[in-house]
Formats: C-alpha cells, sequence, structure tokens
C-alpha cells in the first residue's frame, strides 16, 4: 500500500494560556473533530522567562490525558493526589485526568532562560472518563533512542520502533508519541495503522511529508488572503494532519534535515463537550464536573 496523503496543514497560532504564558496553539479546539483522539497541541518556546514563568496555576481537569514533553527548562508540578515534582529536558509527564485531578504547572526560570516544552491532550472515551486519576512521569532516562542504518534517529516514548518498545503503554488511545530526526537527505518510513489518526509537527529544519509533493493536494489552513505561494516541503510551528486510510508515511528530509514530533491515535467517534479544561460527552455532563468543582465534590 503507498504512504498516506496529507488531508490538512496547518500553521501554528500565537496565544497566551494560563497565568499569562505566551505559546503557539498547533491545532485546539476550533479544529474537532479533525484530530479525534487528540484534542490540542501547544507549543511554548521562548527565550523570555516573563513568557513563561506565570506558569499554569492550579486548575482542574476531567475526561482527557495531558501529556507534556520538556525539550529545554524545568517545569514544576503538584496535584491533588499528593504527587509533585520537577520535570526536565527530555522528561515527559503523563497524567489520566479522568474523573478529576486538580493540579498546577509551574515553569522554573531555565539556567539559559530559554523554555521549550509541549503539551497534548488526549480525549478519553465515554465509558473511561470518571476511571480514577493516575499520574507518571517518565525520565528521559529511560525513554529509548533508536539509530536507524541511515542516520535516523528516533526517541521512542510511546509506541515502538524497530521491535524497541517506549516506556508509556495501557493507553487507552493506544498512541505512538515519537521524537525523530532526519539528517539532511534522509528517508524515515513508519507504518501506522490503517483508520487511526495520524499528525507530524515540525520542531526543526525542513523535509517533505507527502509521497506526491504536490502542494495543491491538501487544504493549506492559516494563510493569508495575498498569500499566492504554496509549497510541498514544510519547516518549523507546522501541523500535518494525513488522511486516515494507509498503512505507512514516508518523510524525507531536505537540506537542513528535519525533526518533528510525531502523534498516532485511535480515533473515538464519540460526541464531544469540551469547555476549559473539561472535556466530557454532553454539556449536562459538563453542567455536572462545574457544579462539582465549585461545591468541592470534584475529585473522588
Amino acid at each position: 500500500m503507498p504512504p498516506r496523503s496529507i488531508s490538512k496543514v496547518f500553521k501554528s497560532i500565537p496565544t497566551i494560556e494560563g497565568a499569562g504564558v505566551h505559546l503557539k496553539r498547533a491545532f485546539g479546539y476550533h479544529q474537532l473533530p479533525l484530530f479525534d483522539p487528540f484534542l490540542m497541541l501547544d507549543d511554548f518556546h521562548t527565550a523570555n522567562p516573563d513568557e513563561y514563568l506565570a506558569g499554569f496555576p492550579w486548575h482542574p481537569h476531567r475526561g482527557i490525558e495531558t501529556i507534556t514533553y520538556i525539550l529545554e527548562g524545568r517545569v514544576e508540578h503538584g496535584d491533588s493526589m499528593g504527587n509533585s515534582g520537577v520535570i526536565g529536558a527530555g522528561d515527559v509527564q503523563w497524567m489520566t485526568a479522568g474523573s478529576g485531578i486538580i493540579h498546577q504547572e509551574m515553569p522554573k526560570l531555565s539556567p539559559s532562560g530559554t523554555m521549550w516544552g509541549f503539551q497534548f491532550w488526549a480525549n478519553l472515551p465515554a465509558s473511561q472518563k470518571m476511571i480514577a486519576p493516575r499520574y507518571r512521569d517518565v525520565p528521559a532516562a529511560i525513554i529509548p533512542e533508536v539509530t536507524l542504518e541511515n542516520g535516523v534517529t528516533i526517541k521512542v516514548i510511546a509506541g515502538k520502533v524497530a521491535g524497541v518498545q517506549g516506556p508509556v503503554q495501557d493507553i487507552l488511545a493506544d498512541p505512538e508519541l515519537l521524537d525523530v530526526r532526519l539528517p539532511p537527505g534522509a528517508v524515515f518510513e513508519h507504518a501506522v495503522t490503517d483508520g487511526y489518526t495520524v499528525v507530524a509537527y515540525l520542531l526543526h529544519g525542513q523535509g517533505y511529508f507527502d509521497q506526491g509533493r504536490d502542494p495543491y493536494a491538501y487544504d493549506y489552513a492559516g494563510t493569508g488572503w495575498l498569500d499566492l505561494e504554496r509549497d510541498c516541503s514544510f519547516g518549523p510551528e507546522t501541523t500535518i494532519l494525513y488522511e486516515h486510510q494507509g498503512e505507512g508515511i514516508r518523510v524525507t528530509a531536505g537540506d537542513q534535515g528535519v525533526r518533528f514530533l510525531l502523534l498516532v491515535g485511535k480515533p473515538l467517534g464519540e460526541p464531544i463537550a469540551w469547555q476549559g479544561p473539561i472535556v466530557m460527552n454532553s454539556r449536562e455532563e459538563l453542567r455536572i464536573a462545574f457544579e462539582e468543582y465549585h461545591n468541592g465534590t470534584f475529585v473522588k
């Protein structure tokens, strides 16, 4: 079967969240349900401490999983289950909010001044939205890195590459989360499950993500009304959503090489009711969640 084609391409949008954190939103609420089971991806990358130190003070979550991956800097966290600690460069925090958790994520001053990390939200199916919360720190030291014969390197956070299994397992969305680096001109081919959602988010360099290399074969969201240029290669802060049909993808690096995050998951195909940090299946479930939060019965 030929590699998957690109369905849509998005440019990240600057926004401010939490208590004043400047970030780029790769995709989110307005793209529902294109990325099912994934709800949101935020890229926080700045060398200005004033743009990240305010952080994300105490707030609730229900009905989702939040995944934080740090490339540079440190983030201190705490939650209503009594978990606390600091994650740094290369570390991952994977939290299943389930029936309800209250937590905070507070970036600390980086030695270099630069903070760079990502947070994904993954939806939970209706049958699992009220499961007990679960939290896990995944230190960089236990995340395996696979090097292929052509020099491609892959950090395997979740999923499997070349027989190497990532440390995050038993997740409901059956996800893959890979940090992939290609040297100039290298090709990366990766099998994916037919029907699963496949997303690439570019961090560095430039590459070709569609075998046909036709810049008019997909929708390109976020371009201006006078943007008369289209290209078939992509650079940083670009989100690529693949078609759902096909059992593999093929990426070819440009002259600078390319680095990207690859996210794969099983779609839920369920209704979504989303307000702020809570994602349920109906407006009534949202009402109950917010009532419980305000009357002190949110955490079970």
